[in-house]
């Protein structure tokens, strides 16, 4: 043990306690930061200390990222990994104990951003109701269980991770009542519910047969404990076939189709981003290029001077 070990545990309780990430960023961030010692145990030849790192040259940096690469991590992987040290760098640097340049020098992959595929609205529709599941061997009240789920993901733009931390308190039970909403980095946002959502919830607990505490979760699994984001994910894996969707189709393209399909039929850029809850609007922007090519498409097929 050397004097990286503690200045690694002061990072990541600031970023847990300070920054307030998410619990999936910190245990990313935390074996990033785990995967760089070992390298650099290998590398200096020995397990590296604070004056190890304060000295360590862009060529160094590259060399880890160069061993990444053959380790056949892909280009995203390689950027998040090395903005976790450029992180723990300007923590060491504002703690006085050592210097970012190297970090803040070395430049990393490019990536080309992938545009959202979101569902056509019939499929997302389609995905979000009880009756698309007729004839499944499942229990009724787990059919409408993850009808409801899938509900709030398209009719309020949900992250599957703010569905499932929901309260049996926060149920909406009336048209125009609005959730509540902690999302990534505990912001809270404000997101009006739909009638047609309203109704699947309702449905769902007409028929659960569990009792659910007012500060329970909402949502439970078959043996009546909290809800697994696998099992919704296994659920739209499973209506691919039969609505004939491809492999984008996952419960995060609901919230994809959500900000598309809002954005289509004239929705405000700003209210979107309010609902969708992103910190930059730049974010948002990105479904303005989904639309665009969705509108190009349409063009296309269309046009008689198309493709001339």
């Amino acid at each position: 043990m050397t004097d990286f070990d503690p200045l690694a545990r002061a990072w990541l309780d600031h970023l847990a306690h300070e920054r307030r990430l998410s619990p999936k960023t910190l245990e990313a961030y935390s074996r990033d930061l785990r995967q760089f010692a070992a390298f650099l145990t290998e590398h200096l030849g020995g397990a590296p200390s604070v004056a190890d790192i304060a000295a360590l040259k862009p060529a160094d940096l590259r060399a880890f990222l160069g061993r990444r690469r053959r380790e056949e991590v892909g280009n995203r992987t390689l950027m998040r990994q090395l903005a976790a040290l450029r992180s723990f760098a300007r923590f060491g640097e504002r703690t006085g104990r050592l210097t970012a340049a190297a970090f803040a020098a070395t430049r990393g992959p490019r990536i080309g951003k992938a545009l959202p595929r979101p569902l056509e609205a019939r499929a997302a529709r389609a995905v979000t109701k009880a009756e698309t599941r007729a004839g499944d061997v499942r229990d009724p009240w787990i059919l409408a269980r993850d009808a409801a789920v899938l509900s709030l993901l398209y009719g309020c733009g949900l992250r599957i991770s703010e569905a499932l931390s929901l309260t049996r308190a926060q149920a909406p039970a009336h048209a125009g009542d609005t959730l509540t909403v902690i999302g990534k980095g505990s912001k809270t946002r404000m997101v009006p519910v739909l009638p047609v959502v309203v109704d699947t919830i309702a449905g769902y607990l007409a028929l659960c047969p569990w009792r659910l505490p007012p500060d329970g979760p909402l949502f439970v699994g078959a043996k009546g404990g909290p809800l697994s984001p696998r099992i919704i994910q296994l659920a739209v894996e499973g209506l691919r076939g039969a609505l004939g969707l491809p492999d984008s189709a996952t419960p995060h393209a609901l919230r994809h189709s959500f900000a598309t399909h809002l954005l289509g039929r004239g929705g405000d850029l700003r209210a979107i981003q309010e609902l969708l809850g992103h910190a930059s609007l730049s974010t948002t922007q990105i479904y303005t290029r989904v639309d665009s090519a969705r509108l190009m498409a349409a063009y296309d097929a269309a046009h008689p001077q198309a493709g001339r």
